[in-house]
């Protein structure tokens, strides 16, 4: 059973649930938007995306944003997924970080998009 993000509860009134698709583009979404010291037992948690999103538009703010987001899938989820790519691209204030990724159970390859601050394409 995966529990929901963010929790809640469903209609019978008990935890929310997601399937194993939801669930890890959830736990993505927790990997991209939690700032590092954001959690108490884990400080380092997090990929610092939310402190790039004012910073100037430029090529070595893409190439800083891709390093940061592989890097972080990789530690915090790399026993899930095998990201293949990330490619970043920032405009009006918003970065679309795309990630590329194989689910390790499965073998299947999968594309999701995400978007600062907390908008989802």
């Amino acid at each position: 059973m995966n529990v929901g993000f963010p929790y809640g509860f469903d209609a019978t009134g008990r935890t929310a649930t997601a399937d194993d698709e939801t669930h890890l583009r959830d736990l993505i979404t927790q990997v991209l938007f939690t700032v590092p010291g954001e959690r108490v037992m884990r400080p380092d948690f997090g990929s610092g995306l939310l402190a790039l999103t004012f910073e100037p538009n430029s090529p070595e703010l893409a190439a800083t944003t891709q390093f940061l987001v592989q890097g972080a899938l990789q530690r915090w989820l790399g026993h899930l997924i095998a990201v293949e790519a990330v490619e970043v691209t920032g405009s009006d204030g918003v970065l679309r970080v795309l990630v590329r990724y194989v689910v390790l159970r499965t073998q299947q390859r999968v594309v999701d998009e995400f978007a600062t601050p907390g908008v989802f394409a």
